[in-house]
Formats: C-alpha cells, structure tokens, sequence
C-alpha cells in the first residue's frame, strides 16, 4: 500500500467507528478500510451517496449494479465485499450469486436484472458510448427515470471506489463468509464469462 492509514490508536471519529466495524464483524481491519480512514470525511460522504441511492433501486438492483460494475473494471475487493453483502442481504442465494459471477446473461436471471447488469457494465468499461438507448433498455424492464440515474450512481460510485483502492495498490484480503468455489467464481477473469 503506498499511503499510510492511521494505526487502531490513532484513530478518532468516524475512522475509529470503521475500524471498530470491522474488528467486531470479521476480527481484522480491511486494508480497504484503513486507506479510507486517511479521508474519514470522504467515506462519510460515500456512505451517503449511497444512503441517498438505495431507497428508489433496492438492495437487490444495488447489489447488482455493483456487482457488474465491479466485474467490469476487475475489482477483486468489491466483488468479494459485495458478494458478501449480497448474501447477507438474501439479494441472491449463494448458488445464484456463483452462477451470475460467472456469466449473469446465462445465470437464469429475469430480463430486468440482466438490463441492469448491463447497464452498470458498460458504464464501467465504456460510459462514452453509452446513449439514450442505454437508458431506454432500463425504462421498457419498469424502471423510472429516479430508478435509471440511482442505477447510473450505484456504478458510478464502485468506479470510484474500486478505481481508488486499485489506484492506490491497496491488499486484497480474504472475506469471510465466502465459500472457496464463491470466492473462485467472483474473482474469475471476465475474459473466462
């Protein structure tokens, strides 16, 4: 890691209140956790951001924006954290979950979920060519005009994150909780889908 996060005891605030999350949940703090905690700040504004997108898409359309968005740009902390939170959400089952990391198009998925998850993947690889047909895909599966830019945010803000921690050489570690076969399939090459 090339920055220098702020040991347990120096901790204060919101950075302590991390840290301790973590320690209570998992026994350790993530390396993810502790570069955040140089900009508490910042996380809170996160944490935020997503307060502010959840309530119109759900969980579920949360997770899998998420999900394809972090695919998308291979980001091995945040598809396992949210492989995680998705099970812990029962946004998905764990053999769901396996079978829509390996290739969400043949995952038995509903037409609304794929469109989501296709949507939050072409923002991650290449948002510049995105157009109104995009978004029309979203709109004729339900989705609301709210719905399409909270879906828009929800991949958005996992470029961001996952674009940071990357940027930022950050330590993959083991996410509990995660079976060794789930764990394989969230971190398969997307060239292997």
């Amino acid at each position: 890691m090339i920055v220098v996060p702020p040991t347990i005891d120096e901790a204060e605030g919101h950075a302590a209140e991390m840290y301790e999350g973590d320690l209570s949940g998992d026994g350790f703090v993530y390396s993810h956790t502790q570069v955040m905690a140089i900009n508490p700040e910042a996380h809170q504004a996160f944490e935020a951001l997503i307060g502010a997108i959840v309530p119109s898409i759900g969980v579920r359309d949360y997770e899998l924006a998420t999900l394809a968005a972090a695919r998308a740009i291979r980001s091995p902390h945040c598809l396992l954290a949210h492989g995680r939170k998705t099970l812990r959400a029962g946004a998905l089952s764990a053999e769901q979950l396996e079978r829509v990391a390996l290739d969400y198009e043949t995952a038995g998925l509903d037409a609304a979920d794929v469109a989501v998850m296709r949507f939050a993947e072409k923002l991650s690889t290449d948002a510049a060519a995105m157009t109104d047909a995009d978004s029309q895909s979203l709109r004729d599966h339900g989705f609301s005009d709210r719905q399409i830019l909270d879906l828009a945010l929800a991949a958005g803000v996992r470029n961001l994150f996952s674009r940071t921690l990357q940027a930022l050489a950050v330590p993959v570690e083991d996410v509990p909780g995660l079976s060794p076969e789930l764990t394989a399939a969230l971190l398969s090459p997307v060239s292997d889908r």
